[in-house]
């Protein structure tokens, strides 16, 4: 449906991240997809649902607990290549060329890779986003060498804008050595 949405609050602690959690699936008629802490003590919040009602329970943390919020997004009709990435399902059938994104946070990455999927003809592989990683997040995709390129440059225009861009890398015919440790 065009005007399904999906939204992200990610809290600096995990007892703001749990009220925040329940304020927003009171706020308005949302699905909660994820509400967990990440690494180093931070909280997730993830959720879906019409755009409006995202909007307005995003809108909700943000105003409630605004000193203790990372960073947050609304989404209208995401990529539908982010949750198999998300949830490690995706598995593409060869890799070409092999893009690398790395974000300081959970939000921006998940606008990154919604805008690499977007621009140009890549499949989404993972999103590792901030488990093991102190908060940090990044993505890897694939597709032709230019495709892969393009997508991770408006990926990183996408997270620099909040200043949360760390580093990225296009790698045309990864080794089948390195293959092993993709997906």
């Amino acid at each position: 449906m065009s005007n399904r949405a999906i939204g992200m609050v990610e809290c600096t602690t995990v007892s703001t991240g749990f009220k925040a959690a329940d304020d927003m699936a009171k706020a308005a008629n949302v699905e909660l997809l994820q509400a967990e802490t990440t690494c180093p003590g931070k909280f997730v919040i993830l959720i879906a649902g019409e755009l409006s009602a995202v909007r307005a329970s995003v809108d909700r943390a943000g105003s409630a607990y605004g000193d203790k919020i990372i960073d947050t997004f609304v989404l209208g009709n995401p990529h539908e290549s982010i949750f198999p990435a998300i949830y490690g399902t995706s598995a593409p059938e060869r890799i070409e060329a092999l893009g690398v994104l790395e974000t300081y946070d959970v939000a921006s990455m998940i606008v990154a890779a919604d805008t690499a999927a977007k621009t140009s003809a890549v499949e989404l592989i993972e999103l590792r986003l901030a488990k093991g990683m102190c908060g940090k997040s990044y993505m890897t995709i694939t597709g032709s060498v230019a495709s892969v390129q393009a997508a991770i440059e408006a990926a990183k225009r996408s997270a620099g804008d909040k200043g949360m861009f760390l580093d990225e890398s296009v790698i045309p015919r990864p080794s089948e050595s390195l293959l092993r440790f993709i997906s």
